[in-house]
This record gives structure tokens, C-alpha cells and sequence, in this order.
């Protein structure tokens, strides 16, 4: 069952339910293991990067589920570089296309980690405004 709405980050609130339950399942059951705190966090942030990936302001089911960067295929306790939900192991074509959907400027002329860290970009500027 998913937490209130108020529990959740705003662009899980923003995203599918079953984004949302993957969410708030995997928190719950990490706060019991690891207490409240910010890593029970990043532990359901992880689960839900396997199977969504961070679109503008929500998530978004990925074609394949799987890590989404070379921090997420890491695991392990500890902060770990991630790329902020962005599907890094996506191809090019896929980080292409989701650049479109978010009208960032030059992608047809980007590399696949400039790409990357232009969604990025996109994304935080997509979820300040949501939040406003």
C-alpha cells in the first residue's frame, strides 16, 4: 500500500502508481533495516531506478529494467555517483529521444554522457517548476 502522498518525493508523486508502490514498498521495508533516514531513502530510489527512469518532473517506466548507471550497478552501502535517475545505460538513440521530449538545444550534435548530463539539467529544471 502506498504511503500518503505527503510521504512521498514530489516526482513520485508526480508518476505512475506502481512507481509509487515500488517507492514506498522498498522505503518501508528499508526504514525497518536501516531506520528512517537518508539512506532507507537512496535504497528506494535504487529499487525504483531499476525498473523507471526520471523524465522532466516524474518517472517513467524504462524499456528494460536493470541499473540505470555504473553507480546504481555498484550497490553496496554508501553514496554512490549516480546520474540522478537519467538511464545512463540506455542507448544513445533512447537518450536521444527523451532529450527531444524535453527540448534540450544541440542533442542531435551530443555525445551519449553529454546527453546524459543535459537530461539531468533538464530534469531539475522540469521538477523546480513542478514544484512551484
Amino acid at each position: 500500500m502506498p504511503k500518503d502522498e505527503k510521504d512521498l518525493p514530489s516526482t513520485v508523486e508526480r508518476s505512475d502508481e506502481h512507481a509509487q508502490e515500488i517507492y514506498s514498498e522498498t522505503l518501508d521495508s528499508a526504514e525497518r533495516t536501516y531506520g528512517d533516514g537518508e539512506r532507507a531513502h537512496r535504497t528506494a530510489y535504487a529499487s525504483l531506478k531499476h525498473s523507471y527512469e526520471k523524465v522532466g518532473d516524474h518517472w517513467e517506466p524504462k524499456d528494460e529494467k536493470g541499473p540505470s548507471d555504473e553507480g546504481a550497478e555498484q550497490g553496496g552501502s554508501g553514496p554512490h555517483d549516480t546520474k540522478g535517475g537519467v538511464d545512463a545505460n540506455a542507448s544513445k538513440e533512447h537518450l536521444t529521444e527523451i532529450a527531444k521530449r524535453l527540448d534540450v538545444p544541440g542533442r542531435s550534435s551530443m555525445t551519449k554522457d553529454e546527453l546524459v548530463e543535459a537530461i539531468q539539467k533538464a530534469n531539475a529544471r522540469a521538477t523546480r517548476k513542478a514544484r512551484d
